[in-house]
């Protein structure tokens, strides 16, 4: 479909009616499917895993659909009449909503170079669909006022951080050529010079702390309804 489209040009006392035909906008869309329950989370290797405490557990509605849809006609001209408003395209949608328990833990960690208040509180929340908690620990989340301490125990929190295999510069194999900074830009002393880079694989510790989060197979001794929760056991994996 074709839009006829008219133009005023000014010519001195004169206008001058100019015809154009632009296309329809060309819109596509895509679906990707999202897995919001993988129980694992990474955090700052500088954390204070003894802080790590379990902060709540609440049922909440979690996507497990987006779907991004794109005018590039429409995105393109964002390039010429706003460039920054180039950021908002695609516009994303989630969808496909379903229940889940929100798991928060709080912890201390190093303060972010970016946060002007230099906090060391942190929090991370893991999903979990109902059906991977025991029907135990789902009464016991139920009642709504059970000790922090016992609904802790329902949830398994181990931590790791493997060594990674990475690929680094050889200095020593290397060669850098000579120069100097002028006016924030690198001059070579030697215009002729090329610099010699040879790598090495490096084995070392990543930055970060994965942290997984797994449901304990919790039991209640004692009947449903007992007021007590201290009889919250959770059976090793």
């Amino acid at each position: 479909m074709f839009l006829h489209t008219y133009r005023l040009i000014a010519l001195g006392s004169a206008f001058l009616i100019v015809g154009s035909f632009a296309s329809a906008s060309q819109v596509s869309a895509q679906v990707t499917d999202l897995n919001p329950f993988p129980h694992v989370v990474l955090i700052s290797a500088g954390t204070d895993l003894s802080s790590i405490r379990l902060q709540g557990v609440k049922m909440v509605e979690v996507p497990t659909r987006v779907r991004s849809t794109i005018d590039n006609d429409y995105c393109q001209s964002l390039n010429f009449r706003d460039p920054g408003g180039s950021m908002y395209c695609p516009q994303v949608r989630l969808e496909a909503f379903v229940k889940a328990y929100e798991v928060t833990y709080a912890y201390q960690g190093e303060p972010m170079s970016s946060d002007e208040y230099g906090s060391k509180y942190f929090t991370f929340s893991v999903y979990f669909r109902p059906e991977e908690l025991s029907p135990q620990t789902r009464e016991i989340l139920s009642r709504g006022k059970a000790a922090r301490s016992d609904v802790a125990m329902a949830f398994k929190v181990t931590t790791s951080r493997d060594p990674e295999r990475r690929v680094a510069i050889d200095e020593a194999a290397s060669m850098f050529c000579e120069g100097r900074y002028i006016d924030g830009a690198w001059q070579q002393t030697n215009p002729d010079c090329k610099d010699k880079i040879t790598s090495k694989d490096v084995v070392v510790l990543p930055e970060y702390l994965t942290i997984r989060v797994e449901p304990g197979t919790a039991r209640i001794a004692g009947p449903v309804g007992r007021s007590a929760t201290s009889d919250l056991l959770v059976q090793p994996k």
